[in-house]
């Protein structure tokens, strides 16, 4: 059996001292979940403290292996053995599906996961499977998610001697709500309460401004405002913030993601170098992904490594590959990786001269071409005062700090941070159309409303549908639910206006809000409807099947347009 990679104490022994101490203050802790490991870390009063398992590592692998000895679901956490990774008895790599839908292109990705992806590609929430003993143990990236956190918690509770149940988490900048909503929903199934959910880009630099501020603190050098870059690219995504700093207050002024990361880069070279390994059976594929992961991350020091992997069946795969070969095959990635850099930058409205400073962290921040990528767009050496493995766990360590509410009289953790709207949020009109009532990368708190009208003579309903997303197209963003509102008094099309109202708390919770108003009346001629989003969930209603089946014959009848639009 394998060690295990921390010690968990039946119940916490704590002193008379010790447990007035927790009555008095909630601990919080930061947890940076990743596509392929994790890691948790507390401010212990004067610094940030990651905490490590048994082996003395802050970096967590995210394996959970599942054993036949205990319940569907329930998970041994152990280092998971090579063996194991490659049998189909581990399951990895949840970041990517948790909250997605089996029409997804990364989950019709996954089909080089070492274990099972069912899916029925209809808009339904995708299960995974793990064999064990040659039976498919099936189960969902939620709860396989849960069980983990709550694992990571008694780990915490295991080192601080306290109990724990708050806790801030980054996540991807191009998560959905609804994705937001099943990280949620597995936390309080772990028993953590999430007080933040920050951005990873921005987690960083809240470490970055704590440092800046450092400096200024210790007279090391005048400190004038900043503004940093922060490039984040891990396992599963891609993130850019620009982040302005003065003195102790850290304005996100852009952010920009995608779903691209290490996991694509190991694909294209499994496809590059094994056109068919798809065909490949469960052990095979993951003795071949594990080879092929392991020569990137070789490639990141030598110019060129030689793959020599046994496929089975007197399969063999033996292979120089170099440096070069890897770039070219990868270029796609790269180039979308500077898209993002330079979008980023003209949404924040900064030019390459305006950067301070340019912070590269993640998994991939070793990969060469990254960094010189980032480099030569920015035309600045990165940034080397942070671990770019740990930035991201750090920062949400202070966040945690920051909403917990703590004594601070050193000043530390003086800070203030402001966050922006990761996506686009809008509505449906002109039967496919979407249209944004808060844009992206608006600050938060934000309460914004636009005006709409009828689109056709005596119309008296209206469909309000709200989405996510960048797109033009409605169809093409995240659903996260719909109204009807009802009673419009009969009149010519373009003259009732309907104002849909959208609010954004501190907390990031959303409301919409809509009221019909006749011109000439200062009062709605309906009830105002107010109701908080999302409030579908796309793993099981398979939304937009059901939005078509329920209003399909009648939402000509009920579409809206912007005020002043013209037909």
């Amino acid at each position: 059996m394998a060690e295990p990679e921390y010690t968990v104490e039946s119940k916490c022994e704590t002193t008379e001292e010790e447990k007035s101490s927790s009555a008095s203050s909630e601990v919080v802790i930061g947890i940076d979940i990743g596509t392929s490991q994790c890691s948790v870390a507390v401010w212990n009063g004067s610094e940030v403290e990651l905490l490590k398992n048994t082996r003395n590592q802050p970096l967590i692998r995210f394996d959970v292996p599942v054993d036949n000895d205990i319940p569907l679901g329930e998970v041994n956490y152990h280092l998971s053995h090579k063996h194991e990774r490659l049998s189909g008895a581990s399951i990895l790599n949840m970041k990517r599906l948790i909250g997605r839908v089996d029409t997804d292109r990364v989950v019709h990705a996954s089909n080089n996961f070492p274990f099972l992806v069912q899916t029925l590609d209809m808009g339904a929430r995708p299960f995974i499977a793990a064999l064990v003993n040659n039976v498919w143990k099936s189960t969902t990236p939620e709860e396989v998610l849960a069980l983990y956190l709550a694992e990571l918690r008694i780990m915490a509770e295991s080192k601080l001697k306290r109990p724990i149940k708050d806790v801030v988490l980054c996540i991807p900048v191009s998560f959905s709500r609804i994705q937001l909503t099943r990280i949620e929903r597995a936390c309080s199934i772990a028993g953590l309460h999430v007080l933040r959910l920050m951005p990873e880009p921005a987690a960083v630099a809240l470490q970055y401004a704590q440092q800046q501020q450092h400096m200024l603190r210790d007279n090391t050098g005048r400190i004038s405002k900043r503004i940093a870059l922060v490039f984040n690219m891990g396992a599963g995504y891609c993130d850019v913030a620009v982040a302005d700093i003065d003195g102790g207050v850290t304005e996100i002024k852009a952010l920009s993601g995608s779903e691209i990361g290490g996991e694509d880069l190991l694909e294209n070279m499994m496809r590059h170098l094994l056109p068919g390994f798809d065909k490949l059976d469960i052990k095979s594929m993951g003795s071949l992904r594990v080879a092929i992961q392991e020569a990137i991350h070789e490639l990141s020091l030598e110019e060129s490594v030689q793959i020599d992997v046994d496929l089975g069946n007197g399969s063999r795969l033996c292979k120089e590959v170099k440096r070069e070969e890897f770039e070219e095959v990868n270029k796609f990635i790269f180039c979308e990786s500077q898209i993002l850099i330079v979008e980023c930058m003209q949404n924040a409205h900064v030019n390459v001269e305006d950067l301070t400073d340019v912070i590269v962290v993640g998994g991939c921040s070793c990969i060469p071409k990254i960094r010189n990528l980032v480099e030569n767009l920015c035309e600045r050496e990165t940034y080397k005062g942070m671990n770019p493995l740990t930035a991201a766990v750090y920062g949400t360590a202070l966040e945690g700090a920051l909403t917990s509410g703590i004594e601070d009289p050193l000043g530390d953790v003086d800070l203030l941070t402001s966050q922006v709207t990761t996506l686009g949020i809008g509505i449906r009109t002109n039967r496919f159309e979407f249209v944004p009532v808060i844009p992206r990368n608006t600050t938060m708190p934000v309460h914004k409303e636009m005006i709409f009208t009828t689109f056709k003579d005596n119309q008296t309903e209206a469909l309000i549908v709200v989405y996510e997303g960048e797109s033009e197209m409605e169809d093409e963003n995240h659903l996260l639910g719909y109204f009807k509102i009802t009673g419009i008094p009969p009149a010519l099309e373009g003259v009732p206006e309907i104002n849909v109202g959208m609010d954004i708390n501190a907390s990031n919770e959303l409301s919409v809000l809509a009221r019909v108003i006749i011109p000439g009346s200062r009062e709605p001629v309906v009830p105002v409807m107010e109701l908080k989003m999302p409030t579908v969930d796309d793993g099981h209603g398979c939304c937009n099947e059901v939005l078509d089946r329920a209003y399909g014959p009648t939402l000509d009848s009920m579409i809206v347009r912007r005020k002043n639009d013209s037909i």
